[in-house]
């Protein structure tokens, strides 16, 4: 554990848990060739989801995601981990990647917020229903 992350932990249990994370630094997205693999809570990474790997943050967690340079943003859901690093702070899916424009570049310049009570976009929509999947009796 670092200074950081100790000084961190410290200012948490001395305020409360009403604390909200806040970061900003390099963003990057995930290789097509990803698609499928197992992240590391267990889902199958899917391209076409708002979701991201973090080094820290729990799984689950909701994360407000804003491109400093045009101001786009995205709310994505951390489900995998990625290796702590001194040029990346969060690795977005190809989808939350394309929403706030860094596809082209290959990276983005983000700031972080913990986005509670926000919902993301797949998550929002409740699932169709159709005639078809309705059994009656």
């Amino acid at each position: 554990m670092n200074l950081c992350s100790i000084l961190l932990l410290l200012w948490l249990s001395v305020t409360g848990s009403s604390a909200s994370y806040i970061a900003e630094g390099k963003a990057s997205f995930y290789s097509d060739r990803m698609q499928g693999h197992r992240t590391a809570n267990g889902e199958r990474y899917n391209k076409t989801l708002l979701t991201a790997a973090h080094a820290t943050l729990p799984f689950n967690t909701k994360v407000r995601v804003t491109n400093l340079k045009n101001g786009k943003s995205v709310v994505v859901k951390i489900n995998d981990r990625m290796a702590r690093n001194r040029h990346n702070i969060i690795d977005l899916s190809k989808a939350a990647a394309k929403q706030i424009d860094i596809i082209r570049a290959g990276y983005g310049t983000v700031k972080l917020t913990h986005a509670i009570g926000e919902e993301t976009e797949q998550q929002a929509a409740p699932p169709a229903v159709t005639e078809g999947d309705a059994i009656t009796k």
